[in-house]
């Protein structure tokens, strides 16, 4: 798939593609312990000790897309999670060693999505901009 998401059928079963500029924010969990001395000890939180945000735009779209994309989200009630397909360079080059850009290099991750705005631009076209948090589940 491409990056983004796809919509259930309750609101069109669309593939939907956020606009260029999404950015992702990552921060690491971790545990630290400092001595008198100016040592200190390190280590991770957790098993997926990244906390991981993905801010996404849809920007002047067709009213009716960003009413589906809206009740999509707002169907989520910002606890059920849903798959987002996002670029990733780093697999492919911690696995092969190579960083190549000809292969795709994407993953699919588990999101929920509780904090969103839209704004309404004129009566044909809106803005729709969201923040998806990665969570791990099975």
């Amino acid at each position: 798939m491409a990056i983004g998401f796809s919509t259930t059928s309750a609101y069109g079963s669309l593939n939907i593609l956020p606009d260029r500029g999404m950015t992702r924010s990552a921060k690491q969990k971790t545990r630290s312990i400092k001595f008198g001395d100016g040592y200190e000890q390190r280590s991770t939180k957790g098993i997926n000790n990244t906390e991981e945000t993905y801010s996404v735009s849809f920007k002047n779209r067709p009213k009716q897309d960003i009413d589906n994309i809206a009740g999509f989200l707002n169907s989520l009630n910002g606890v059920s999670s849903f798959n987002f397909t996002v670029p990733d360079f780093a697999t492919t080059e911690e696995v092969t060693g190579v960083l190549d850009s000809s292969i795709d290099n994407e993953k699919t991750i588990k999101v929920v999505c509780d904090t969103f705005s839209q704004s309404y631009n004129n009566s044909g076209h809106n803005t729709l901009s969201a923040t998806f948090r990665r969570v791990y589940e099975s």
